[in-house]
């Protein structure tokens, strides 16, 4: 659209618009004021409408709230109480592991102490005997498989 065509179409606007306004007031069935008022009312009248509507959908949804939350508090209640007995449990099977890694770490710590004295009085029998360290160790292979 060129600059003249916007021009008259704002112009049309603005003439229709002026038309408009002088047909409704010179044939309006009721003067300004009782139109006004009527206006007024039927706005009040949605208003209070609008006002209760919502007051009811509120007083709907506090109902609802309240009919649900005994249920959820004790759910949550509930779900307090596993998460705290998972985690004593938990407590206790980390001190339990702590015990047994104690307990085979002191066995094998025992073990290793057991052959290094055995392996020593080996070594001091051979050198006793006159063998040198090498001639009296003896390796053995054991397999697992029993059949």
């Amino acid at each position: 659209m060129n600059a003249r065509g916007a021009i008259g179409f704002v112009l049309g606007s603005i003439m229709g618009a002026v038309a408009g306004v002088t047909a409704g007031v010179l044939l309006a069935p009721r003067p300004g004021a009782e139109s006004r008022a009527m206006a007024a009312d039927a706005m009040n009248d949605a208003w209070d409408t609008a006002v209760d509507s919502y007051e009811r959908g509120a007083r709907v949804v506090n109902e609802k709230i309240n009919s649900v939350r005994p249920g959820v508090d004790a759910t949550t209640d509930e779900l307090r109480a596993k998460v705290d007995l998972a985690r004593e449990r938990m407590d206790q099977l980390r001190d339990s592991l702590s015990d047994a890694v104690t307990a085979t770490s002191t066995q094998v710590q025992d073990a290793v102490t057991a052959v290094a004295d055995k392996v020593n009085a080996a070594a001091d029998d051979a050198t006793a005997a006159g063998e040198t360290a090498a001639e009296s160790v003896r390796i053995e292979v054991v397999d697992g498989d029993t059949e």
